[in-house]
């Protein structure tokens, strides 16, 4: 079913073998204008190797062609512009996707391959932001998306339960904490406690000192210190297990960065037996000026190990526990940086893996074009939004539908998809201004926009009283011309996954679905899909196809599809 391939076959023929197949299937484009053909091959290149004008050239390779899969060959210039054959073409695609279901446009060059992906990891002891979201929805999609490819992929939360900042929250709670009240709402009276301690350390800095003082505590393994710390995180688990589900998102490990406590101690051995540690400042460094990068700290003055010095010890601890094919760390673009320095030390100390790892950055979520701090208390809740995303969806379907069936259920369907798709169809690179307003609109590119075509598409089929299996054995009396825009769409998903898959880039599956629905919901408007005539019953097999590639676009992204809206 890759035409493209096909049609590199029969040019390298036509070719007599001068020019590789796949050097020609590189070669090969998809016009943007449809009347110009369905593939378009440029003869440029051949110029030199046959000595010979390229529109020529194009003129006599238009002659030689000859394959049912390929109906008509223009010659513009010095292109080739071949049109596939609709009816061939059209009812492989559409048994192919019939046959297949969720499967259609799968890969497998994944062989099965380990991949971990470190993601989401908020810290504990603070509420979940949406500054999360980013992290948390980009590495599910990836993740599904890589799953879709062959790989079996391994989701680790590496919750951020360890550093300073529990020092000062320790301090904070000693000085102004209430039991009570912490059990009561957690996530909220530890916040409201870490920011007093910012607001009031500005006047008074010995406060900084008796954070970290505490801190050395819990990392000497004081048991007061160890207590309270355990406390925190076990609330803050427990509030961000209901987040998760939500929004449906599940994980392999919740191995933390405490978790590695006992693990560092062997990572700068390491780098002591390989003589990669310097002495700088009275801190122990690894140099990386042949890299072009500063140095990375591995030991603080006072003894205390460092971030570096945590993630080599998890990176190596993921290499040797899940062999890993790939390791990826969906984190935010500002710690590019220590990513590279990470990777750098590791290829410095002879792991050859390292290169296997990579960093999958990402921009910011800005409210009012500002980054928001959970520091100066400029944050907004993640689970705020999304029951506020699930209230409006509920507002929206009591207006437009108030006898739907499950009314609850679909509007949380439909206000958390809202929230995770206004994240993904954005290039991950972007940073992206909050606005609820803009995720639940029902028209544009939106997450609604796409669950509604998938339910109105749906909707057709039950009025229809459609039924697949019938259709396998159906002969379809259409030459698909209407239907061929649909058609070319549907047979560019399978593209669409190994672009995401290739460029860590959900947005691809989610512009995908975008245009597939736009592209479909104009076909219903021009064609009269449930009036009976010799075409119905293929006009009926297309939408099928269509409801299950909108399905399972939406699903490679974490959200699901309901089938009234």
């Amino acid at each position: 079913m890759n035409f493209k391939k096909e049609l590199a076959e029969v040019l390298h023929q036509a070719l007599e073998g001068e020019l590789a197949s796949q050097n020609i299937e590189q070669l090969i484009e998809k016009p943007k204008n449809q009347d110009h053909g369905d593939l378009a091959f440029p003869c440029f290149s051949l110029a030199k190797l046959k000595r010979k004008a390229p529109n020529l050239i194009a003129q006599e390779l238009s002659e030689k062609i000859q394959s049912p899969t390929f109906e008509k060959i223009e010659v513009v210039g010095a292109y080739l512009n071949v049109f596939l054959n609709k009816k061939l073409v059209a009812e492989q695609i559409i048994n192919n996707i019939i046959n297949e279901k969720g499967q259609y446009g799968a890969h497998d060059f994944g062989q099965g391959g380990n991949v971990t992906i470190d993601m989401s990891s908020p810290n504990i002891a603070k509420p979940f932001s949406m500054g999360h979201l980013r992290s948390t929805v980009i590495g599910n999609a990836i993740a599904l998306i890589l799953e879709k490819c062959g790989y079996k992929p391994i989701k680790i939360n590496h919750l951020g339960d360890w550093g300073t900042q529990f020092g000062k929250l320790i301090s904070a709670y000693k000085r102004w904490g209430d039991e009570e009240k912490v059990k009561a709402n957690p996530i909220k009276e530890l916040l409201a406690l870490y920011i007093k301690f910012h607001a009031e350390a500005e006047t008074n800095p010995a406060l900084e000192d008796e954070g970290r003082g505490w801190f050395k505590k819990l990392e000497d393994g004081d048991q007061e210190a160890h207590s309270l710390w355990q406390w925190f995180r076990d609330e803050s688990l427990k509030e961000f297990s209901r987040i998760y589900q939500l929004m449906n998102v599940e994980f392999d490990s919740y191995a933390g960065e405490a978790f590695y406590n006992d693990k560092m101690d062997r990572v700068v051995q390491l780098l002591e037996e390989k003589q990669l540690l310097v002495e700088s400042d009275q801190a122990q460094v690894v140099e990386l000026t042949e890299e072009e990068l500063p140095p990375c700290l591995i030991k603080k003055s006072d003894g205390a190990t460092l971030y570096a010095t945590r993630d080599l010890a998890a990176a190596i601890y993921r290499k040797e526990n899940y062999d890993f094919v790939q390791s990826l760390y969906v984190v935010g673009h500002e710690q590019s940086l220590h990513f590279k320095q990470l990777i750098a030390v590791l290829n410095k100390a002879g792991f050859e893996w390292a290169d296997k790892m990579v960093h999958i950055p990402f921009g910011m979520m800005l409210k009012d074009g500002k980054k928001m701090s959970t520091r100066k208390g400029k944050v907004v809740l993640l689970e705020e939004v999304l029951n506020e995303s699930i209230a409006m969806a509920r507002h929206n379907i009591e207006e437009k539908n108030p006898n739907l069936a499950d009314k609850d259920g679909v509007a949380k369907q439909v206000g958390v998809g809202a929230v995770i798709f206004h994240d993904l169809k954005n290039n991950r690179m972007n940073d992206i201004e909050f606005s609820l307003e803009e995720m639940l609109r029902f028209e544009g590119e939106t997450g609604p926009y796409v669950q509604y075509t998938f339910a109105r598409a749906s909707s057709i089929l039950r009025k229809a009283g459609w039924k697949a299996e019938t259709a396998l054995a159906a002969v379809y009396q259409t030459t698909w011309e209407n239907e061929w825009k649909v058609i070319s769409m549907l047979m560019e998903f399978s593209n669409a996954i190994k672009r995401a898959c290739e460029n860590y880039d959900p947005s691809q599956v989610a512009k995908y679905i975008v245009d597939l629905a736009q592209v479909f919901n104009k076909y219903y408007a021009e064609v009269k899909v449930l009036e009976e005539s010799e075409e119905q019953n293929a006009r009926l097999a297309l939408v099928y196809s269509v409801t299950i590639v909108l399905k399972e676009g939406l699903r490679l992204l974490g959200i699901e599809a309901p089938e009234e809206m």
